[in-house]
This record gives C-alpha cells, sequence and structure tokens, in this order.
C-alpha cells in the first residue's frame, strides 16, 4: 500500500518549501495529526500532516470504507509577526482530526468551528472551508484511491459564521471580496454585514 503521508509532505514541500517548525497531537482513538509551519516572507501557513491517511465517511453510511473516499488536508495562511499564531497548531489538529472524531466528511463551503479563539486574542472562533487548488495542486493517488486534497480554511468571526449559516459560503466570499478584507489579517474584523 503507498505511504498517502509521505506523498503528502513531498507535496507540501513542493508547493510551500521546507517547513520551520512542526508539532504533533494524538487524540485518543484517532491517528497522529501533524501541523506543520511554512514561512514566507510576512506570511505564515499552517498544514496539517495525518488527515488524509484514511478517507472520510459519510456520517450516514452503514460502513466505513477503508480505502474509497474523499481524502484531505487543511491550509491556514496568516500574516506573521502581530499575534501568536503559534497557538493554532492544536485547534488546527482537532479540526484535521473531526472526520475520525465525528465522522464528518470535511468539503468546501463547510463551516469548522472550535468553541474558542484559534489562537490568544483572535477573534475568530471557526472557520471556513474554501475551494482547493489554489496553494496546493491535489495530489493524485494510484486507484481506487481518491486524490487528496489541500482545503484552504478561512477564519470566521462569529458574526460572520452566523451570518454565513443563513446566506451561505458563496455569500460571505463575495462580501469579503467586494470589502476588499485581508483574510491573512489576523487581527481583522468583522466585514460589514448589513
Amino acid at each position: 500500500m503507498v505511504d498517502v503521508l509521505a506523498l503528502v509532505e513531498a507535496r507540501l514541500r513542493t508547493a510551500l518549501g521546507e517547513p520551520d517548525a512542526r508539532a504533533a497531537v494524538t487524540f485518543l482513538g484517532t491517528d497522529r495529526v501533524e501541523v506543520l509551519r511554512f514561512h514566507e516572507a510576512d506570511i505564515l501557513r499552517y498544514a496539517t500532516l495525518g488527515m488524509s491517511a484514511r478517507p472520510m465517511t459519510d456520517p450516514g453510511a452503514m460502513l466505513a470504507d477503508s480505502v474509497e473516499g474523499p481524502r484531505a488536508e487543511l491550509v491556514l495562511s496568516v500574516r506573521g509577526g502581530t499575534a501568536d499564531t503559534d497557538e493554532l497548531l492544536r485547534p488546527l489538529a482537532v479540526l484535521a482530526a473531526s472526520p475520525q472524531v465525528e465522522g464528518v466528511v470535511v468539503a468546501p463551503g463547510a463551516s469548522l468551528d472550535v468553541g474558542e479563539p484559534l489562537w490568544p486574542g483572535a477573534p475568530f472562533t471557526s472557520v471556513l472551508v474554501a475551494e482547493p487548488g489554489g496553494l496546493v495542486e491535489d495530489l493524485d493517488l494510484d486507484e481506487p484511491l481518491d486524490p487528496v486534497r489541500f482545503l484552504p480554511l478561512l477564519p470566521m468571526t462569529p458574526n460572520e459564521a452566523a451570518w454565513k449559516r443563513v446566506h451561505g459560503a458563496q455569500a460571505l466570499q463575495e462580501r469579503w471580496l467586494t470589502s476588499g478584507t485581508d483574510l491573512r489579517d489576523p487581527s481583522r474584523r468583522s466585514v460589514r454585514l448589513d
């Protein structure tokens, strides 16, 4: 069987360079999840490594498939130097473990909430899962394995998360775009939602 995580790490290194830090978290009853930090100019990128070891399973399925099913890793980018974003490592690992712990399929348009600030003093407790393919290209695996998708995470304030539940992910992303919101700003305010 192919070592999916070795291929995923190679893809991350090709796309983002060498990681300058990494941390591992293991939750009871789950596989180990690592979070790698990449530094490019003033941007810090945090990427999970471990979520794609197993395919995500539809919570309504009677039996989990150990081979076929969607696979993903999470990538979050923030501007460095203005907040202690390295405290993001544990919440990001929690989000990456959610398919194993809660039986959810993480896909574009979904909201993921950790119930506390993503890092000390952060105005964000949740993230919007964005479309893959921009920063890190999908990693094709041999049949019958699904490709690994690298899903960008966009931090949301509680007001933005509530607005997104009513109006949808696309509407929130359009609001951010028309407002010129810097989604990498670790201390940004909520976009105007009225």
